[in-house]
């Protein structure tokens, strides 16, 4: 149950430190892919449509 949001979550923090850190090049790149992430499954699960009832 907790296994997604917890990686969601160090996704994130690695993603906030790489980006707090680094200055270009690989850094940068890790950070936009591990913040993207996060903010991709977000933006899946809130456009899905509900399952009809």
């Amino acid at each position: 149950m907790w296994g997604w949001p917890i990686v969601l979550g160090l996704l994130t923090i690695v993603g906030l430190v790489s980006a707090l850190f680094s200055d270009g090049g690989l850094g940068d790149i890790l950070a936009w892919i591990t913040l993207g992430i996060p903010v991709i499954v977000c933006a899946w699960f809130g456009w899905r449509k509900s399952p009809a009832r």
